[in-house]
């Protein structure tokens, strides 16, 4: 009869105290040794500057002309703040004001207006301008006025240059002439049309001058001042015949 717990001929022997491990495991701590053909490649390896053929080397010229052209901007953007703020200190300080006109007078003698779209007259405006400034003075100069019926063109003259102390009224006259000029035809039945209607023609005035705003030694550069004084009611019933202004003063309108 067979034994049963004798062990099958040709199979090895299993070691009872190994359960399928060494039977002398490695002392606790001791890390298990890996051969180097088994560590994993360093990180980003492939994407290092030293084994990229395409990578180069920033040009340190370059920092430093970005850095200089960033001191550059900053120094100037630092100029136009602090002019800035000193310019509406000043402002403030001086309130400067634009100037007052108005018309006076308005006379027109010899005003003619013929079948032939020619006409002629002279004409006489006196005004007044004042600066409304406590702390800064005026100077005017290139002063042209023109004589208008409504965008027509009649006339134009120069006023002498001037200036104008603080809180300072000038006096002025402008003298207009036209010797047989020729007018559009919707000029002259406008005209026509409104002497028909109540004897007077309206006329506008407008000035053009350079000013400069003064005070001690701050002055501004020169600007354009523009003037305009609008309906301008003079009577002139009929050919040959003088009128005046009608309504008394007119103040005009100023701007820059």
């Amino acid at each position: 009869m067979d034994d049963h717990n004798r062990p099958v001929t040709g199979y090895p022997a299993p070691n009872p105290n190994s359960n399928g491990y060494s039977a002398n495991p490695p002392p606790p701590g001791t890390a298990y040794p890996y051969t180097a053909a088994a560590a994993p490649p360093p990180v980003n390896a492939y994407y290092s500057h030293q084994n990229n053929p395409y990578y180069q080397q920033p040009d340190p010229n370059i920092a430093r002309r970005a850095t200089f052209l960033r001191r550059v901007l900053a120094f100037v953007i630092g100029l136009i703040v602090v002019f800035a703020a000193i310019t509406f200190i000043v402002w403030l300080v001086l309130r400067p004001q634009l100037p007052e006109f108005r018309v006076d007078s308005f006379s027109v003698s010899n005003f003619t207006l013929g079948n032939n779209s020619l006409i002629s007259f002279t004409s006489e405006v006196r005004l007044t301008a004042r600066n409304p400034n406590k702390k800064m003075t005026l100077s005017y100069d290139h002063i042209r006025a023109v004589v208008f019926y409504k965008s027509w063109l009649l006339s134009d003259t120069m006023i002498p240059p001037f200036s104008q102390g603080t809180k300072n009224e000038t006096s002025l006259t402008a003298n207009f002439a036209a010797a047989g000029s020729f007018l559009d035809r919707p000029a002259v039945d406008g005209i026509n049309s409104e002497r028909g209607n109540n004897g007077n023609v309206g006329f506008n005035l407008r000035m053009v001058s350079s000013v400069r705003f003064k005070a001690k030694a701050w002055r501004t550069r020169r600007r354009f001042l523009k003037v305009l004084c609008g309906d301008l009611a003079v009577g002139i019933q009929s050919n040959g015949r003088s009128g005046t202004l009608i309504g008394g003063l007119r103040q005009c309108r100023v701007g820059i």
